[in-house]
């Protein structure tokens, strides 16, 4: 099984840039994506390859957000915002923006989800909070609820000082925040694996590079792109690899490969 993460930081220039090329030689059977920047009508024709069902979610926003979920297999079930399956929380600010998408095929459900960023404003780091404290308690009952978890998306969140490469610098920094990484830990501490730091505990590697300056070609980046799974579902990993030859965003595709 094999699935691909890419935060696109928008749909058609991504598709401008080859993405979806890309993609074709990629036998994937699940692909989400996060960072659409798109509506329904201005989705290029090649982002619905043949033989994928793709399920979306968008921001109100023009321009803004946006998530999708592709699969080979039909689902059995969909959600389309994270009210769809916690009707019980407030979830009206996240779902306008646009954030999650999750289907399940048989006891497995697979997630594209983009967590907000709080580096443009302390207003936003406060959401970026909330959502964090609402999120987790959703994972837990799925996960209690004996559901297989594979989430995938842009966390916006280094977890480890190996997750960045200017650690020292950014620890007061939104997505390396000492209150941010003990969430991350109790995310861990919950039962979920975080697939690339189990094939790989000391791979410098990482997702994210800013477009300031030459942080790409020095490699001056953050990870902050997961795929974070349920224990059972995390111990089937074979292999995972984040892309880098070519570039269709500032942020690398990740590929994850699970066995039997």
């Amino acid at each position: 099984m094999k699935v691909i993460t890419a935060n696109l930081n928008g749909i058609r220039a991504a598709t401008r840039k080859g993405f979806w090329d890309w993609f074709a030689d990629q036998d994937a059977d699940f692909l989400c994506l996060q960072e659409l920047k798109a509506h329904a009508h201005q989705i290029p024709p090649e982002a619905t390859p043949d033989g994928y069902h793709h399920h979306y979610h968008f921001a109100q926003k023009p321009g803004y957000s946006g998530v999708a979920l592709y699969s080979r297999l039909k689902p059995d079930a969909v959600y389309i915002g994270l009210a769809s399956i916690d009707p019980n929380t407030d979830w009206s600010d996240m779902d306008a923006e646009g954030r999650f998408v999750m289907a399940d095929y048989g006891s497995l459900s697979v997630i594209s989800v983009y967590f907000p960023s709080g580096s443009s404003s302390a207003l936003r780091q406060t959401v970026k909070m909330t959502f964090l404290e609402r999120f987790l308690p959703l994972m837990k009952r799925l996960q209690n609820d004996g559901r297989e978890l594979i989430v995938c998306g842009d966390i916006n969140i280094a977890h480890q000082r190996i997750d960045l490469k200017n650690w020292r610098g950014n620890q007061k920094n939104s997505g390396f925040l000492p209150e941010e990484r003990a969430w991350f830990k109790q995310w861990i501490e919950a039962g979920f694996t975080d697939v690339l730091r189990q094939l790989y505990p000391e791979k410098e590697q990482y997702s994210w590079w800013s477009n300031r300056g030459q942080a790409r070609a020095n490699n001056v980046g953050w990870r902050i792109d997961y795929h974070m799974c349920t224990e059972e579902t995390g111990e089937k990993i074979k292999e995972i690899d984040v892309y880098t030859e070519n570039w269709y965003s500032d942020h690398a595709p990740i590929t994850a490969i699970f066995g039997g």
